[in-house]
């Protein structure tokens, strides 16, 4: 069944068309919110509140984009409202916290269980790309992120962030080049 069968059943009341939708999009919001928040149980938190927020106003998702495009907004936007509630937790154990976890593009090596130079130095570079990554402006955090870890076309980032797709590619370009200029001393070799 498509999305938009399942959305129409929601809309009559069926729970279990819900409980697809949940099912079929879990990760997705998962990872978004994830990516921004670098808290586990934080994310979950959001997860949920996306979700709730989702199916009480179902009825207001006009169809103008896909409805994995509306999640992802809402995804964002809990995200970032949470972010901006919580500023007080310790960013540091944030950044550490992105290479551990559920994450597949990147394997953290247990120092204890290899101390070679390559484990560690791999290591050391992952932690300060995260950190710049980081240090990055939201929006271009945010656009530098949806691009590069959940692979989304420019157009799927700009209905995303409501914004244009010009703007889309400059804040990615800026991102980059921010990224370029903050790493560019750790990985001359």
């Amino acid at each position: 069944m498509n999305d938009e069968q399942l959305i129409a059943r929601v809309i009559e009341g069926d729970n279990d068309a819900f409980r697809e939708l949940i099912e079929k999009y879990q990760q997705l919001v998962h990872k978004t919110c994830f990516n921004i928040l670098r808290q586990e149980e934080d994310a979950e938190d959001v997860v949920q509140e996306v979700f709730i927020e989702s199916f009480e106003s179902i009825r207001l998702f006009r169809k103008e984009s896909k409805f994995s495009t509306w999640l992802y907004r809402i995804a964002i936007n809990k995200s970032l409202n949470h972010k901006r509630k919580h500023k007080w937790k310790n960013v540091v154990s944030s950044i550490e916290n992105f290479f551990g976890g559920d994450n597949p593009r990147f394997e953290i090596v247990d120092h204890n269980a290899n101390n070679s130079p390559e484990t560690i130095d791999y290591n050391e570079r992952a932690r300060i790309l995260q950190q710049a990554i980081q240090s990055l402006p939201e929006n271009q955090r945010i656009a530098f992120t949806l691009c590069k870890y959940d692979e989304l076309s420019y157009q799927e980032i700009s209905e995303i962030m409501n914004l244009s797709f010009s703007s889309v590619e400059s804040l990615i370009h800026r991102a980059k080049m921010n990224l370029q200029k903050r790493l560019i001393n750790y990985y001359k070799n």
